[in-house]
C-alpha cells in the first residue's frame, strides 16, 4: 500500500511550529531553567559597570542622588514649576522633582534596555558561533541589570517623599504592579531588536534617535492633561505613559493605579513579550549564518 503525501502537511508544519513559538511556556520554561546563569550573569553585570571605578558600587547611588538634588533645585528653586492637573489643584514646589524623577526612572529603564539591545548578540560572537549558549537570555540579563539600578531610584524617590511630603506613600507596596508591564514590555522589544541587530546593523545608529524622539512625546516633564486635545491621542497610544503614570501614583500620590488603563497596557506587554521571544527563536539559527 502505497501512502501518499498530503500537500497539506507542510503547511501543518509551519502551523504547528508557529504556535510553538508563541507559546508563552517555552519563554517561562527557558527563563526558570537558566535561572542560576541569568543571576549570576545580572550580578556580572552590575558589577562590571562600576569596579574599575574608585568609588565602585556607590556610583548607582551617587548618580541618581546627585541628579535628584539638581532636579529639585532646577525645577523647585530656580523655575519654581509646579506641576498641574486639570483634575486638581497644583502640586507644592518641592513635588515636582520628585515628579519628574519617578518618570525618568520609568523611561531610563525602557531606554537603557532598548538602546543596548540591538548590539548584544553582536557583542558576544564566540557565544554565537562555538559555545552552545542560551542566546535568549542575555536580553533578560541586560533587563535585571536596569531592574537592579532603578530600584536604586525607587529608594531615593521615598526618601525624598519624606523630606518633601513628609509621609510614605501606603500605595508604594503595590509597585511590582507598576513593574509588569514595564518589564515584559522591556523585554519583548529587547529580544526583538536584539535579533533585528543581527540583520540590519543600521538598527544600533536608529534606536537612539527614536527613543529621544519617545523621550519627548512621553508625559515625563509635562503632564498628559495638559497636551492638546488634538493630540492627546498621541499620548494614549503610548504604553510609557501609562507605565509612568503608575509609577506616580503608586510612589508619590498614594494613589491606585488606574486599573484600566493597567490592565490594556499589561495585555499589550505580555503580546509584546511572546511575539519578541519568537521573533528572537525563529530567527536565532541564522546568526552564525550572518555573523
Amino acid at each position: 500500500m502505497i501512502t501518499i503525501p498530503s500537500e497539506k502537511t507542510p503547511s501543518l508544519s509551519k502551523r504547528m511550529r508557529l504556535f510553538s513559538l508563541l507559546n508563552p511556556i517555552h519563554i517561562v520554561r527557558s527563563l526558570y531553567k537558566n535561572r542560576e546563569l541569568i543571576w549570576n550573569l545580572t550580578k556580572r553585570e552590575v558589577k562590571s559597570t562600576y569596579q574599575s571605578s574608585f568609588l565602585g558600587v556607590l556610583w548607582p547611588v551617587i548618580v541618581p542622588l546627585v541628579m535628584l538634588l539638581i532636579y529639585t533645585f532646577v525645577f523647585s528653586v530656580v523655575f519654581q514649576a509646579k506641576w498641574s492637573t486639570s483634575a486638581g489643584p497644583e502640586t507644592p514646589q518641592g513635588e515636582f522633582a520628585l515628579i519628574l524623577f519617578a518618570g525618568l526612572t520609568a523611561f531610563n529603564f525602557f531606554s537603557s534596555v532598548i538602546t543596548r539591545a540591538p548590539g548584544l548578540i553582536l557583542a558576544v560572537p564566540n557565544y554565537v558561533k562555538k559555545v552552545v549558549f542560551p542566546l535568549e537570555i542575555l536580553p533578560v540579563v541586560v533587563v535585571g541589570a536596569a531592574f537592579i539600578t532603578s530600584l536604586i531610584n525607587i529608594v531615593l524617590i521615598l526618601i525624598g517623599c519624606l523630606l518633601v511630603l513628609h509621609s510614605l506613600p501606603m500605595t508604594a507596596l503595590l509597585l511590582p504592579l507598576a513593574y509588569i508591564p514595564l518589564i515584559l514590555i522591556t523585554l519583548g522589544l529587547a529580544w526583538f531588536l536584539s535579533s533585528l541587530g543581527v540583520f540590519v546593523r543600521d538598527i544600533g545608529q536608529a534606536i537612539p534617535v527614536i527613543v529621544q524622539i519617545l523621550f519627548f512625546m512621553t508625559p515625563i516633564f509635562y503632564s498628559a492633561d495638559s497636551v492638546p486635545n488634538a493630540l492627546r491621542f498621541l499620548v494614549i497610544l503610548n504604553p510609557l505613559s501609562s507605565i509612568i503614570d503608575s509609577f506616580r501614583r503608586v510612589l508619590i500620590w498614594n494613589e491606585f493605579i488606574d486599573w484600566r488603563a493597567w490592565g490594556t497596557v499589561s495585555v499589550v506587554s505580555v503580546f509584546v513579550a511572546i511575539l519578541g521571544f519568537a521573533w528572537f527563536s525563529a530567527t536565532r539559527k541564522a546568526f552564525s549564518d550572518i555573523m
